[in-house]
C-alpha cells in the first residue's frame, strides 16, 4: 500500500518532514486504517532534547507534516477521487498547537493516529494524538488549507 507522501509529485516532494526525495529530511509515511490515519516512526539518537528523550521541535514537525498529508487524503476521499489524481490536493499548514503532555522516550517506535475535525472546500482541520508505545505524549490541532497554486509549480 502506498503512503499519502508518495503520491506528492516529484516537484514538490522536498519538504523535510515528508517529502520523499529529501534525503536528509523524516519521510514519513501515513495511511489510512478505517477513519482515522496513522504514521510511524522511528527516532535517531541525534533527535535528542534531553538524554533519553525526542526534541519537542521533532514531534511538532511529524504532526505538521501528518496532518497535511491527512488533510490531502481526506480531501481525495471526501471527493470521492484516487489520491494522486489530478488536480493534485496539497495542503500547508495555517496553524499548529501542539500540547506536550509528557517526554517522549527517544528509544520506542513513535506512532501518530490523526483523525478530521473538520473539513470544508479549502480547510482541513487534524486533530492529532502522539504515542511512544501505549503512553499518549502530546496532542495536536493542525489547521491545514490548500496550497496556493504557485507553491505547486
Amino acid at each position: 500500500m502506498k503512503a499519502f507522501q508518495d503520491y506528492y509529485s516529484d516537484h514538490i516532494a522536498q519538504c523535510y518532514g515528508c517529502g520523499k526525495l529529501n534525503e536528509s529530511g523524516l519521510q514519513i509515511k501515513s495511511y489510512w486504517k478505517g477513519d482515522e490515519t496513522v504514521c510511524q516512526f522511528h527516532p535517531k539518537s541525534y533527535h535528542t532534547a534531553i538524554p533519553g528523550y525526542v526534541y519537542g521541535g521533532l514531534i511538532a514537525s511529524l504532526m505538521d507534516c501528518h496532518a497535511t498529508g491527512t488533510a490531502a487524503a481526506a480531501m481525495y476521499r471526501k471527493e470521492n477521487r484516487e489520491m494522486g489524481s489530478e488536480p493534485e490536493f496539497r495542503f500547508v499548514t495555517a496553524s499548529l498547537k501542539v500540547n506536550y503532555l509528557k517526554p517522549t522516550p527517544i528509544d520506542k517506535t513513535i506512532q501518530l493516529i490523526g483523525r478530521i475535525k473538520e473539513i470544508t472546500s479549502r480547510k482541513v482541520i487534524v486533530e492529532i494524538e502522539l504515542f511512544s508505545e501505549d503512553a499518549l505524549c502530546a496532542t495536536g490541532e493542525i489547521i491545514t488549507v490548500q496550497a496556493p497554486e504557485h507553491l505547486l509549480k
